[in-house]
């Protein structure tokens, strides 16, 4: 069991505020959307709930096990995974070296290793190859499964479907299916095609 737990959360840049006084629960099991138009604050928010930015007002709050102890905020990476187009990838790296980079500070998912995980995303004859000359597509993939085939509570996927062709795009929906379980899944998205699994939503702008 895992909870995330958003009090009166509110960042601004400057004198602009992006978004204030958020209230909001985010529970093992289920999976959400948070959804809003470009500029509204989607991306900034996951960093806020990632730890990587400080909330500008409010706090937020990491709950886990059956005893629903709080997790330091300062831990909060020890239990989550992300994926977002903007993650830089070691572009020196081949795919496996980046595969036993990523797994030395991550355990593999239950029913994967190095190179189950390489066939999932497609790229097994693609392993000894620099991340610097794969496709953008390429790397999308690679950044989703290495988010999806961790061990985490929480993964968190900020447009997950960004530079996937449609056959890629069917590829994210069964990962997905295969690797969420009971994880908190949290997806920033204003694209229908990336979300469409999640039931709860939270809108922002």
């Amino acid at each position: 069991m895992f909870e995330i737990r958003l009090n009166q959360i509110g960042r601004r840049f400057n004198r602009d505020w992006i978004f204030r006084q958020i209230d909001y629960r985010f529970v093992s099991g289920e999976r959400y959307a948070i959804l809003g138009p470009n500029g509204s604050g989607k991306s900034t928010l996951l960093k806020v709930i990632t730890g990587s930015l400080t909330p500008s007002e409010g706090t937020i709050s990491y709950f886990s096990g059956s005893g629903h102890s709080e997790i330091p905020a300062e831990q909060f990476y020890r239990h989550m995974t992300v994926a977002a187009p903007y993650m830089e990838l070691i572009e020196e790296f081949s795919l496996r070296e980046l595969l036993r980079f990523h797994f030395r500070n991550k355990e593999f998912l239950p029913g994967f290793d190095q190179g189950s995980l390489a066939d999932r995303i497609g790229l097994s004859s693609s392993m000894d190859k620099p991340l610097r000359f794969f496709s953008s597509g390429m790397k999308q993939r690679v950044r989703l499964a290495l988010a999806c085939g961790s061990s985490s509570d929480v993964l968190l996927l900020d447009e997950p479907i960004s530079n996937l062709d449609h056959q890629a795009i069917d590829w994210y929906h069964q990962l997905l299916e295969d690797t969420v379980g009971e994880r908190v899944l949290i997806i920033c998205s204003n694209q229908p095609e990336e979300y469409k699994s999640c039931k709860a939503v939270l809108q922002l702008g």
